[in-house]
């Protein structure tokens, strides 16, 4: 205990650093925010995976305890605050980049086969470099990769196709995705996908800044709880599990990134339900209405509006009328992947070239973060 409290006590960020932390945390939440790279492969690259390991180390048994005796004088002289402040600034920043200007929860759905191909290929590019990092490779790595695969299968069988939005099952997503953070190689939001979390977090996201702003906080707040209690309770496993069985613990997840991508595969034929998440009455006259009425609806997207019925149909007059506006959300329930002009199922309209050059591109950018890891 006493070296992590040493540890913890050497937080030197300057507010000179600031501008710096911020533009890494940005990188590194756009890592967090695709699936297939590594938030903790960019502190690599950044060069500040070990002061994030400290940070999170910094949250102690000591901490705790000054915390919530409302001690908080003795409590932050402990904790990195303005690392964490700084670097989580610029996540955070990247986040609502990636909800609200590059909106990847609405690419998914107009664009799977390029977005599902570029996931595809950072997966296959992070499995290439977590093979790099293993020194040797002998059957027991060989063996610990078959296990991974194993569990990788398992694990894909036994989720389905819509997981629930309950509150318990968001906390267990939060706590298991945020572990990823640390480590170098598995993306934090694969795992999300995998539990089929992924757009439900960046839909909540999404939500704030805008009218649903409260709805979107009340739908993160087990999400991040989890994060919280995951941390809390993982980094220093995975750490010492890192430390002591290195080469045994890389294999397991080489072979569980493998084992587990036929949930990223961009050729498969998704069956959605749509469910009513609310219904508002508006003035027939308004213009809103008009605009809903005289516009054609966009049935591809995650989630829109549509027309429902109008009320008091029968009135010689608009300004009497009122219509109901029901926001309609699509939830995946059936998903069954194909080979392109091979398979029984093949859909003859995939865009087959689209999850090609997705599969490229994403291969080529965890190339290019693996070069600039090895040239720092």
């Amino acid at each position: 205990m006493g070296r992590i409290m040493q540890e913890s006590a050497k937080d030197k960020t300057t507010f000179k650093e600031a501008p710096f932390l911020v533009i890494k945390g940005f990188l590194m939440g756009s890592a967090d925010i695709v699936p297939g790279v590594s938030g903790g492969t960019m502190a690599l690259i950044l060069g500040i995976y070990e002061r994030l390991l400290n940070a999170i180390k910094s949250v102690n048994g000591p901490f705790l305890k000054s915390f919530f005796t409302f001690k908080w004088k003795t409590a932050f002289k402990e904790l990195h605050i303005k690392f964490l402040i700084f670097l989580f600034g610029g996540i955070f920043a990247a986040l609502a980049f990636f909800t609200k200007v590059v909106p990847l929860q609405v690419y998914m759905f107009t664009h799977p086969e390029i977005v599902y191909g570029l996931f595809f290929g950072l997966i296959l590019g992070s499995i290439y470099i977590l093979y790099k990092t293993l020194n040797e490779i002998s059957w027991q790595e060989i063996l610990m990769s078959i296990v991974g695969v194993g569990i990788g299968l398992w694990i894909v069988s036994l989720v389905p196709a819509d997981t629930p939005e309950n509150p318990a099952f968001v906390f267990l997503s939060g706590m298991i995705s945020i572990c990823a953070m640390i480590l170098p190689g598995i993306s934090g939001s694969y795992l999300l996908l995998i539990m089929r979390k992924y757009d439900y977090l960046l839909s909540n996201i999404g939500m704030i800044g805008g009218t649903e702003t409260l709805d979107g906080i009340i739908g993160l707040l087990p999400f991040m709880l989890g994060a919280v209690v995951g941390l809390a309770a993982f980094s220093r496993f995975l750490s010492w599990l890192l430390g002591k069985y290195h080469s045994q613990t890389i294999s397991v997840l080489i072979g569980f990134l493998i084992g587990s991508l036929l949930v990223i595969w961009p050729y498969q034929n998704r069956e959605f339900v749509e469910q009513v998440r609310e219904t508002v009455e508006i003035d027939y006259t308004s213009e809103r209405a008009q605009e809903l009425l005289n516009s054609e609806v966009n049935e591809n997207l995650p989630e829109y509006e549509r027309v429902g019925k109008i009320i008091n149909p029968e009135s010689s007059f608009d300004e009497f009328k009122k219509i109901e506006v029901e926001t309609v959300k699509k939830k995946m329930i059936k998903s069954k992947p194909f080979v392109p002009g091979i398979s029984e199922n093949s859909n003859p309209d995939t865009n087959v070239w689209g999850g090609v050059i997705g599969i490229l591109i994403g291969m080529m950018m965890v190339g290019g973060l693996d070069y600039l890891r090895e040239k720092s």
